[in-house]
């Protein structure tokens, strides 16, 4: 259960990110933070969720690699979010309607590959599923009113720890399946 908080977590910083800087540059309303978070929620649900699927039809091909697959995904999404500026484009416009979508997609890509990592740990993927999606609603909705506060400064770091743990995770995943655990 920790390691699909701690997903849900990592996963969520893009998310947050990108609503923060919307708090920030364009005030949206209760209404349009509630449409961020909610967007952003149902994405972030959906990708993993899409990526459990592939990742279960997968596993029966690499199940004895599965682990290092696991690692190296997390590893690569983890790295790609130290290097910060994963939600740039998303965050240089309002969110509405069609702009909105889209930025729920793109802040969800990792998501999907996430999703194909389900498999290898030891919760219910629909568990991790809902959690992911409610963690991402929670904190996005919670960055547009934090960005419309104190501004833009929180989200690099947020990006860089989200990167720390999608690492982190790949690491102990690696360890408990290679037996170093």
């Amino acid at each position: 259960m920790i390691a699909a908080l701690l997903l849900a977590l990592a996963l969520a910083m893009d998310a947050f990110a990108v609503a923060l800087t919307q708090g920030t540059k364009f005030r949206p309303d209760a209404r349009g933070g509630l449409a961020i978070a909610l967007t952003f929620g149902v994405f972030q649900a959906l990708m993993p969720l899409a990526g459990w699927v592939i990742g279960a039809v997968a596993l029966i091909y690499v199940e004895a690699i599965d682990h290092w697959i696991a690692f190296g995904l997390l590893t690569f999404l983890g790295v790609r979010m130290l290097g910060g500026h994963v939600g740039e484009e998303e965050a240089s416009q309002a969110l509405t309607g069609r702009a909105l979508l889209l930025a729920g997609v793109a802040t969800s890509i990792d998501a999907l590959a996430a999703g194909i990592t389900l498999p290898t740990l030891d919760i219910s993927p629909l568990l991790a599923v809902a959690l992911i999606g409610l963690v991402t609603f929670a904190m996005s909705g919670a960055g547009v009113m934090l960005g419309r506060i104190a501004g833009d400064h929180l989200g690099d770091w947020a990006e860089r720890a989200g990167g720390v743990i999608l690492i982190g995770l790949g690491v102990k995943i690696l360890a408990e399946h290679s037996g170093w655990l």
